[in-house]
């Protein structure tokens, strides 16, 4: 007793060392096998205190008189909770090796405990001492223990530390909860609650991660390439259910049954995941979501994809819905040459991403959307055209026709993403879209059947995604949704000799200037017995559009006039054309208006009883049928009552005897044509003369109707190659003739010198000449008069390039080869010792 007695005055840790040799030397064992007690209250502190908590049976589980003592005693001296963490890890780890598993939750229960109830900056240690047993158990390969470290780790997240960790990472977490998200253990029960305790730990470390600055390394590409994909997997395997016709829960995160539903979970984490990306992170959580459907080839079909993007969409910032469309658009950057469903179903997801999009910020993106969807559309019109150049040099037909099937499908789906992304933009950015499509639209002077067939393929794509584009357009002035640059390249095209592209521009048309919503009410050529019954609205003209019609107005009527004529009109030409007046009507239509559409109708009329272009009977009929329908529509809007009886008379008498003249009949199939056209019937046809006497109230300049319409001229009739109709009013100048051929030298009489002589008839010409050119400058129009002479100088123009033409040769070349330049032989030239050159070039 006397050596105990001195080793009390010790301390505790040489006191310990004393009494284990004690022990060992005069140790008595109970009958029940026991050591005797004079050893356990010589124990720290601390270590009794834990040894307590565990029950002799560990079915009784936690002691919880004692843990209350355990816990009183953390909080009072939390100098010690590292050495009660480690020795907790330690009695752990030797009973998860002896597979004493009560004895492991009960150790776990009172980690939980002391975690939830000190809070101290001495924590810092007795965390990582708690980490480490959770890694423990994770590391183990029983189900249990991994659900068990699971949930003690997800309680660890959700405690918020005072103080950041500078030292903690959690990569081995990451790694090993996205393990157990893509367990496939037999038991379906028990993968189940594997992955479901593999997603909860993902979201634990997401929580405890995003949140502290230190942490930001969670967002590298080696973490979420595994926390994506991990997550999406789990989503993927509930859609795969849903085909598979078993059904899931869609919305809550526990099924019928009560067991947990790890899509739900899943999508749960990941849109808290989403919600929590910072601007420069953005980036790092997308991309793994496409490479996942690379990998998984979730392309095609894209119901996942699309599903997935929604949630990004939905869970991200505002602000930074742009840093998703760009990724989604290097994205088909880089798959411009995957098969053309998988092309298809990456813009059918980036067609949900800006349709979410364009309600928010996009940012500068806008225009660089509609860029790669212009560029990607172009290379699929070239990979039809491949395919089908090569189909028709090899056999295998039915493959061909597939591969251009599908190609077409990415094609539609680009100009629906077009159209819809247009269509959710505000008014001034959709201008700006309109002139950048139109600015990609190949526009060429020559004809349209010279093009290559890839060119008219890109201008009908383009030009349908500009109808997408401008549906829905209301613009309060036309000269902001019709500038020059716009306009100028649009007409353009309605000259080229293809009837569908003319059908596409007059339906840009009519989606730019119908601002009322009158088309509907107007579709299909027609005689229209009350217009008042169509209740058509409109506003009376603005100032700015009377600007806009006196500087475009002649423009408007002049591809009107030509389109009319062309010979591969159909019938929804001329509904089109039809519409298009009508449009014009109500919504840019003033006095002076009305009187220059009288004046292009009355010419369409001449130009087809004339038909001095020999066009075929049918377009002549069509023309004809158009006149009558929108002479008929503009008497009953200008309500004038003797206009409205001439044109009903015209009509009733053809309705009797010329019903080819007549919409409803023209357009008929199987309508018989007559092999030409009365022109001696006055009555058939609508009189400039009687027009301009029921006009002859106020408000009508009814004498310009005795001026005959004569379509502007412009650089686009050279460019192609049409007849110009300035040959028709005999203003040719005959400067040269085109092939210039040697002039025969005229004999010289006494005739001929009498008849130079005498000037009296010229001298009368000439003052009837004068007199009548006086007479047109002061009665007509000024948009007439700037015609006239536009026409005359660009007759000059052309007869003088002609001239220069011819005139103008290359100098002589020693190289002795005979060359043709401009159609023309050059004659063989000269060698350099016979050239003659200019004193100033000579030394």
């Amino acid at each position: 007793m006397s050596i105990l007695t001195a080793t009390l005055i010790d301390s505790e840790g040489t006191f310990t060392n004393l009494l284990l040799v004690y022990c060992y030397s005069f140790s008595m064992t109970t009958p029940g096998g026991r050591v005797c007690g004079c050893c356990g209250p010589l124990r720290p502190r601390y270590k009794r205190l834990v040894d307590n908590i565990f029950p002799e049976d560990p079915k009784d589980g936690l002691s919880k008189s004692d843990m209350e003592k355990l816990t009183f005693y953390a909080v009072s001296a939390p100098e010690k909770l590292d050495r009660i963490g480690a020795y907790l890890a330690e009695r752990l780890s030797r009973d998860v090796v002896r597979h004493r598993y009560g004895n492991v939750v009960i150790a776990m229960e009172a980690l939980d405990q002391l975690l939830m109830a000190c809070h101290s900056q001495s924590i810092k240690p007795f965390v990582e001492s708690f980490l480490h047993m959770v890694a423990k158990l994770l590391e183990s390969r029983e189900p249990d223990l991994q659900v068990l470290g699971t949930n003690s780790f997800v309680k660890f997240a959700n405690i918020e530390e005072d103080t950041p960790s500078y030292h903690r990472r959690y990569d081995f977490f990451v790694s090993q909860f996205s393990a157990m998200c893509h367990s496939t253990h037999e038991d379906t029960e028990t993968r189940t609650r594997i992955r479901v305790a593999g997603i909860k730990g993902l979201q634990g470390v997401v929580r405890k991660t995003v949140n502290d600055e230190l942490q930001a390394i969670i967002w590298e590409p080696q973490h979420m390439d595994k926390l994506i994909p991990s997550m999406l997997f789990n989503m993927q395997d509930s859609e795969d259910l849903d085909r598979a016709g078993h059904p899931s829960t869609p919305s809550g995160s526990v099924s019928q049954d009560g067991e947990e539903n790890p899509a739900a979970l899943a999508e749960s984490c990941f849109r808290e995941l989403l919600g929590r990306a910072a601007y420069g992170n953005m980036n790092n959580a997308v991309r793994p979501v496409l490479v996942h459907l690379d990998n998984h080839h979730l392309w095609d079909p894209n119901e996942f994809a699309v599903s997935c993007f929604r949630i990004i969409m939905y869970s991200i910032q505002a602000q930074h819905s742009h840093h998703v469309i760009q990724q989604v658009l290097n994205h088909l950057d880089t798959h411009n040459k995957n098969t053309p469903r998988a092309r298809a179903g990456i813009v059918q997801v980036l067609l949900e991403t800006v349709a979410i999009a364009a309600k928010g910020s996009v940012g500068p993106t806008v225009l660089e959307v509609f860029n790669t969807l212009l560029k990607h559309l172009r290379m699929s019109v070239d990979f039809e055209l491949g395919e089908s150049s090569r189909r028709n040099s090899s056999t295998s037909v039915s493959s061909g026709r597939g591969k251009e099937s599908e190609e077409r499908i990415v094609q539609n789906a680009i100009i629906q993403t077009i159209g819809f992304f247009g269509g959710n933009l505000p008014d001034y950015q959709r201008a700006e879209v309109m002139m950048f499509i139109m600015g990609k639209v190949p526009v060429y002077g020559t004809p349209c059947h010279t093009l290559d067939t890839g060119t008219k393929r890109i201008q009908t794509m383009l030009l349908s995604s500009l109808i997408m584009v401008t549906s829905g357009f209301k613009s309060k002035s036309m000269a902001a949704a019709l500038p020059s640059p716009f306009l100028d390249p649009l007409f353009s095209i309605s000259l080229m000799e293809d009837s569908e592209l003319r059908q596409l521009v007059f339906e840009i048309l009519h989606n730019i200037i119908d601002r009322h919503d009158n088309r509907a009410k107007l579709r299909g050529i027609r005689i229209i017995p009350n217009v008042a019954a169509l209740k058509i609205k409109r506003e009376k003209i603005s100032k700015q559009d009377v600007a806009f019609m006196k500087k475009h107005g002649q423009q408007l009527y002049r591809h009107i006039y030509l389109g009319c004529k062309e010979e591969d009109n159909v019938h929804k030409n001329f509904e089109l054309l039809f519409t298009t007046l009508a449009i014009l009507t109500i919504e840019l239509a003033n006095e002076e208006v009305v009187i220059d559409l009288i004046r292009l109708s009355i010419a369409l009329q001449d130009m087809a009883l004339a038909n001095e272009e020999n066009m075929p009977m049918f377009i002549r009929c069509g023309i004809m049928a158009l006149v009558a329908a929108y002479l008929n529509f503009l008497s009953q809007m200008i309500a004038n009552p003797p206009f409205c009886q001439h044109v009903s008379k015209v009509i009733e008498l053809r309705s009797m005897d010329a019903q080819h003249l007549l919409p409803e009949h023209i357009f008929r199939d199987k309508c018989p044509i007559p092999e030409s056209l009365d022109k001696e019937d006055r009555l058939l046809y609508f009189q400039t003369a009687d027009m301009a006497e029921c006009l002859a109230g106020p408000g009508y300049n009814a004498e310009r109707l005795s001026v005959p319409y004569v379509p502007q001229v412009t650089d686009e009739d050279r460019l192609t190659r049409r007849k110009s109709f300035v040959d028709t009013i005999s203003l040719q100048v005959d400067i040269v003739s085109n092939c210039l051929p040697d002039k025969v030298a005229e004999e010289i009489t006494f005739e001929t010198l009498k008849k130079a002589i005498d000037t009296t008839g010229l001298e009368e010409q000439e003052r009837e000449k004068r007199r009548q050119v006086m007479e047109k400058f002061q009665k007509a129009p000024f948009e007439e008069i700037a015609a006239h002479c536009e026409s005359k100088a660009n007759m000059l123009h052309d007869r003088l390039a002609k001239i220069f033409e011819l005139t103008i040769r290359p100098p002589p070349s020693p190289s002795g080869v005979v060359s043709i330049s401009s159609g023309h032989t050059q004659h063989q030239s000269v060698p350099v010792y016979e050239m003659k050159f200019p004193d100033l070039c000579v030394y």
